[in-house]
């Protein structure tokens, strides 16, 4: 059976559709993924709704490349099973798409709680914890440029003399920078982290959330067409 006038116009739609979707998946996986390693250099972040939303989004990513076969190929096929696959693989993806979406927005409303409770445990575990777990918080307070969660003196038990800090809280980090220096504001980073991860991860996750919504406005007017050329598949085999 071959199609004909606007029907075909839609098959070739469908196909441009179709690389739309590859390329959105490709973006998904790289949006999800830097949102992951974002996410994952400030290691005392422990929710698990932090990470929910970009590995649902790389998740997403991943399937659409399966997805979009069923769609060329049963495009170019003009084969009725395939095309409706399509359909209906890509509404479960939407679907999935809202809850990522959904996620992110609970996450963002909740994240000042979260980035609390986790700067506070850093803090306290600091002292006795690994090697690995000190360079993630080190790393942390020198990008962010702050020291501790509302202030460098929340650093108060870091030594005996309680008047020292972590060398990362130093303007300019050092060895043994931040010994008898937490008060001293030519030396250390005075403001707290809290402010600036919660603006980081907020940020971070607002970029899930429109990837998402964005991919599901596109995937609904491939699953238009999608639906469209299969009436007329149907239509020409029952011509025939």
């Amino acid at each position: 059976m071959t199609l004909e006038g606007g029907m075909r116009c839609v098959k070739y739609l469908l196909f441009f559709f179709n690389f739309i979707f590859w390329l959105c998946g490709l973006a998904l996986i790289v949006v999800g993924v830097l949102v992951q390693v974002s996410l994952h250099r400030t290691v005392m972040i422990k929710d698990a709704s932090a990470s929910g939303a970009p590995i649902v989004v790389i998740s997403i990513g991943v399937v659409i490349f399966f997805i979009s076969f069923f769609g060329c190929c049963g495009a170019w096929k003009e084969n009725y099973c395939m095309v409706t696959m399509f359909s209906i693989l890509l509404s479960l993806v939407i679907l999935v798409q809202i809850a990522a979406a959904i996620t992110g927005y609970i996450f963002r409303k909740k994240v000042a709680n979260v980035v609390q409770d986790s700067l506070a445990d850093m803090i306290s575990r600091y002292s006795n914890s690994s090697a690995e777990f000190k360079a993630s918080v080190d790393a942390l307070q020198e990008d962010l440029k702050c020291c501790g969660i509302n202030g460098s003196s929340d650093w108060l038990n870091f030594r005996p003399d309680g008047n020292s800090v972590p060398d990362s809280c130093c303007l300019n980090v050092s060895p043994n920078c931040g010994i008898g220096a937490m008060t001293d504001s030519a030396k250390v980073h005075q403001e707290g982290c809290r402010d600036a991860l919660e603006e980081l991860l907020k940020k971070n996750t607002l970029w899930v959330i429109i990837a998402a919504l964005a991919l599901a406005f596109i995937e609904i007017m491939g699953i238009v067409f999608a639906c469209v050329l299969m009436r007329g598949i149907r239509s020409g085999y029952e011509v025939m």
